[in-house]
C-alpha cells in the first residue's frame, strides 16, 4: 500500500529536520521568516559528503532554514536578515537552487509503455554491469567510492541499445532520488515520462518515497515532473562559493 501524502510529507520533514539540524516546527514556520542553525552530522542524517565548512539553504515554501558551520553561519546572517524571500535566495553566494518533487499519490496514474521500445528494470547488483557499456551519467552512479549507489534502474532499450535510464538511489530508510537520461536523439519521444513513471511505481509499491531532483533551470525536467503528477516540495542550495566573504 502506498503511503499517504501526509506520511510522506512527515517522513521527508523528518529526514530534512535530521540532515539541517533542525525541528520540523522550523521547517514550517512563519512564511518567510529566516531560521539560522549550526550545521551537525547527526545520527541517520543522509551521506552526503560535507567538507569542514558547510553551507545549506532549504524551504518547503513556508520558512527558510540555513544550516551552515559558524563562520558561514555569521556571514548568513549578516547578509540576510532583513531581507524578504527572493533577496535571500539571490545573494551572490548562492550558487545554484534545486527543486525537489514528491508525486502527488491522488493524481499520478501508471503509464502505458512508448511503442518501439523494450523495457528492463534492474537492480543495484545489474547495474554494476552498466558501467563499461554506457555512461548515462545523469541517471546512474558511477562513482563506487561514494557511500550510496544506484538501487534500481529502468532501461529503454531500441534493437538491443540502451537509448534512455532512469535510476534511483537509496538515499536513507524510506527516500529514494531519481535521475533521468535519455539519448539526444531519442529525446521528446515519451521514454522520460515513462521511465520516471515506471520507476516512481516501483518505489511507491515497496511504500517508500521517490523524489525527483533538478537544478531549477531544467525546465524539460520540470515538464517531465508536472505530467506525472509530481508537485515541488522544497527548493535547497548547498552549492555554495563564499569567496571574498570568508578567510
Amino acid at each position: 500500500m502506498f503511503l499517504t501524502q501526509q506520511e510522506m510529507l512527515f517522513i521527508v520533514q523528518s529526514q530534512l529536520a535530521i540532515d539541517l539540524n533542525c525541528s520540523i516546527d522550523d521547517l514550517n514556520g512563519e512564511r518567510d521568516s529566516i531560521i539560522f542553525v549550526e550545521a551537525k552530522k547527526n545520527p541517520g542524517s543522509r551521506p552526503f559528503p560535507r567538507k569542514e565548512r558547510y553551507f545549506e539553504i532549504l524551504s518547503m515554501g513556508k520558512s527558510i532554514v540555513v544550516s551552515a558551520t559558524p563562520e558561514r553561519l555569521l556571514i548568513a546572517k549578516t547578509q540576510m536578515q532583513g531581507k524578504n524571500r527572493d533577496t535571500v535566495f539571490s545573494l551572490p553566494f548562492i550558487r545554484g537552487l534545486y527543486l525537489h518533487f514528491l508525486p502527488d499519490v491522488k493524481k499520478i496514474k501508471p503509464m502505458a509503455p512508448t511503442n518501439c521500445f523494450t523495457f528492463e528494470l534492474i537492480k543495484r547488483e545489474e547495474v554494476v554491469s552498466l558501467f563499461d557499456v554506457t555512461r548515462f551519467n545523469e541517471a546512474i552512479i558511477y562513482d563506487t567510492n561514494l557511500p550510496w549507489q544506484t538501487n534500481l534502474a529502468v532501461l529503454a532499450k531500441q534493437d538491443g541499445k540502451i537509448v534512455g535510464v532512469a535510476g534511483a538511489s537509496k538515499t536513507c530508510a524510506k527516500l529514494w532520488q531519481i535521475g533521468i537520461e535519455v539519448l539526444p536523439q531519442y529525446r521528446n519521444l515519451g521514454l522520460a515520462s515513462y521511465l520516471v513513471n515506471r520507476l516512481t511505481f516501483e518505489i511507491l509499491e515497496r511504500g517508500e518515497i521517490p523524489s525527483y531532483d533538478l537544478i531549477s533551470s531544467n525546465i524539460a525536467s520540470q515538464r517531465v515532473a508536472h505530467r506525472l503528477g509530481y508537485f515541488p516540495a522544497w527548493v535547497s542550495d548547498w552549492r555554495c562559493n563564499f569567496e571574498g566573504l570568508e578567510q
